[in-house]
C-alpha cells in the first residue's frame, strides 16, 4: 500500500522541503519568451505570498521548471495548484490559446531538511541545467543565464522577499557576503566543468529518481505519513485531496476576522452588506494575496454571489481601504 500511495497522494507537512519539476504538454513549451519568464517570476511571488513558501532555488527552461522549496505549512498542494492553473490562464491568455499547458502531474520529491548535503546538490543540479542543455558553454559563466536563482546566490542585488539562500549558503560553509558570493560562484565554475566532463554522480542520480531523498529513518516516517494520508483520503473517496485542507483555509478564517474588526463590522454584517460592497472587495483582495483558498470559498464566506466578482477584487479594491486591512494586520 505504501507504494502505492506514494505514486498517488503528496507528503505533506509543516516546514516540508520539496524538489519540484514539471513540463510542458507533449514538453512543448511553457515559457515561449522572456517576458514569460518575468511573468511567471511574478506569479511564482504571488503564489509565496498565499502560502508562505520560501524559495531556495529555481531555474525556469523552455519546456520545463525546478524549484526547490519549503513550505512552513502542508500546503504544497493548494499551493501548486494555484500555481499551475494561474500561470496556463495567463499563458493562453497572452497566446491567444485554450486547453492544457503541463503535462499532467507535476512531480514533488520530498527532502529531509535536517540531512546535510540536500540543500547543496539540489540547487547544484537546479542551477546546472543551462549546462546540461548546452544553453550556456563552459566558455560563458552561469550569469549569461537570466532565469534562475543562480544570480541571487552569486549576487545579493535583484533578490525577492520569498528567496531564501541561507540553507544552501550554510551546508557550503560560505556566509552571505561579498566574499562568500565569490566563493559561491567560483565553486560553481568547477562544478560546470564537472557536470560535463565526469559521470554523474550516486546524489545526482538519486535526485532523478524516487519520490523521497533522505535516510532510512526519514523514508520510514514518509511512508508511515503516506500510509496514514491514504486511508484517510480512501475513506473520504479522494486520493488527490491534499492532506491537510484546512491550512488556508484557517488562514482565511484569521484573515476575515481581523478585516472585520478593522473595519469596524461584525460576521453577521456580511450578509447583510451588498455583493459589491468596497469593504468585502477589500477583504476578498486580501484573502486573495495572503491565501491560496479557491475563489468559490471567498464569495461565500463574503456572501459576495457569484464566484466571478472574486477575480476582479484585486482591481476594484479601494487603495485606501487596502492599505487599512494592511497596517492593521502588521500590527
Amino acid at each position: 500500500m505504501a507504494t502505492d500511495m506514494a505514486r498517488k497522494t503528496r507528503v505533506e507537512f509543516d516546514g516540508a522541503v520539496y524538489h519540484v519539476l514539471d513540463r510542458g504538454d507533449r514538453r512543448e513549451a511553457i515559457f515561449r519568451d522572456d517576458a514569460d519568464r518575468e511573468r511567471f517570476l511574478e506569479t511564482l511571488g504571488e503564489a509565496c505570498g498565499r502560502t508562505g513558501w520560501r524559495v531556495h532555488a529555481l531555474v525556469l527552461m523552455g519546456n520545463h521548471y525546478h524549484l526547490l522549496i519549503e513550505t512552513p505549512q502542508a500546503n504544497l498542494v493548494a499551493g501548486m495548484r494555484w500555481l499551475q492553473t494561474t500561470w496556463t490562464v495567463r499563458f493562453n491568455r497572452r497566446h491567444r490559446l485554450c486547453g492544457h499547458l503541463f503535462q499532467g502531474r507535476y512531480k514533488s520529491v520530498v527532502v529531509d531538511p535536517e540531512e546535510r548535503g540536500y540543500f547543496a546538490t539540489l540547487s547544484d543540479y537546479i542551477h546546472l541545467n543551462p549546462i546540461r542543455a548546452r544553453l550556456v558553454s563552459l566558455e560563458q559563466r552561469l550569469f549569461d543565464y537570466r532565469w534562475s536563482s543562480y544570480l541571487w546566490y552569486a549576487a545579493k542585488a535583484g533578490r525577492p522577499a520569498w528567496f531564501e539562500p541561507g540553507d544552501v549558503l550554510a551546508e557550503l560553509q560560505l556566509v552571505d557576503d561579498a566574499e562568500g558570493r565569490r566563493l559561491y560562484a567560483e565553486r560553481m565554475r568547477r562544478r560546470a566543468v564537472e557536470e560535463l566532463t565526469q559521470p554523474a554522480s550516486t546524489a545526482i542520480a538519486e535526485v532523478r529518481r524516487g519520490w523521497c531523498l533522505g535516510g532510512a529513518g526519514f523514508r520510514e516516517r514518509m511512508l508511515d505519513l503516506l500510509e496514514a494520508t491514504g486511508e484517510k483520503l480512501l475513506r473520504r473517496g479522494g486520493l488527490d485531496a491534499p492532506v491537510r485542507r484546512s491550512h488556508g483555509e484557517e488562514e482565511g478564517r484569521r484573515l476575515i476576522g481581523a478585516g472585520l474588526r478593522a473595519l469596524g463590522l461584525s460576521q453577521a454584517d456580511l450578509s447583510g452588506l451588498k455583493k459589491g460592497d468596497e469593504r468585502k472587495i477589500a477583504l476578498a483582495a486580501l484573502i486573495r494575496a495572503r491565501t491560496c483558498v479557491p475563489n468559490a470559498w471567498i464569495a461565500r464566506e463574503l456572501h459576495l454571489g457569484h464566484v466571478s466578482r472574486v477575480s476582479r477584487c484585486a482591481s476594484q479594491a479601494s487603495p485606501k481601504l487596502t492599505r487599512q486591512l494592511d497596517a492593521c494586520l502588521e500590527r
